[in-house]
């Protein structure tokens, strides 16, 4: 991938996981949820700050081509490990 791998606590730090199971709209205004995991989905909050960034517009493009525009978990989906999502973000927190 063409960004900078930066350190995973940050990234930490700049997420808000969302820690109840329910589906609900508990999302804090200025953020969206995505759903990230390879075999079990994890779910996140973002800030929408980072659909301004090419390297997360890139990641959005890559869920766009592997499941479409059908979320039936009501949120986006991210074909990617947590892993390689915090790394990701990481570098845009900076």
């Amino acid at each position: 991938m063409g960004f900078r791998l930066t350190a995973i606590t940050s990234a930490k730090k700049s997420l808000t996981r969302s820690l109840s199971g329910s589906k609900t709209l508990d999302i804090p205004k200025g953020y969206f949820a995505v759903y990230v995991g390879e075999s079990q989905k994890k779910r996140f909050m973002v800030p929408i700050s980072y659909l301004n960034h090419p390297s997360f517009q890139d990641l959005l493009r890559q869920a766009e081509e592997e499941f479409g525009f059908d979320h039936p978990m009501g949120g986006i989906t991210i074909p990617c490990s947590e892993h390689t999502f915090f790394e990701l973000t990481s570098s845009l927190s900076e």
